[in-house]
């Protein structure tokens, strides 16, 4: 079962769309404003047991160019490799 995440282009909130079949049709909005403006965010799937003392818990982005204008990536908190 996909899990999608989205941002909202108007008020900055992240959200989630979780779809049981892939032919179920879901209405998106965001839940905090109701815009229909976001954008979709790929994340990297990860998990850790516990937060060691050292647990990085900041949302840092990065901006860049591309070819349909600019690219924004996401780093979420957690495990990485």
């Amino acid at each position: 079962m996909p899990i999608y995440e989205f941002k909202c282009l108007k008020c900055d909130e992240f959200f989630e769309l979780i779809l049981m079949n892939k032919d179920e049709e879901a209405e998106l909005k965001c839940p905090k404003c109701s815009s229909e403006e976001f954008e979709r965010v790929i994340s990297a799937t990860n998990f850790s047991m516990g937060a060691g003392s050292g647990a990085n818990t900041s949302l840092s982005s990065q901006t860049r160019a591309c070819s349909s204008g600019s690219c924004t990536t996401y780093d979420i908190p957690g495990h990485t490799k």
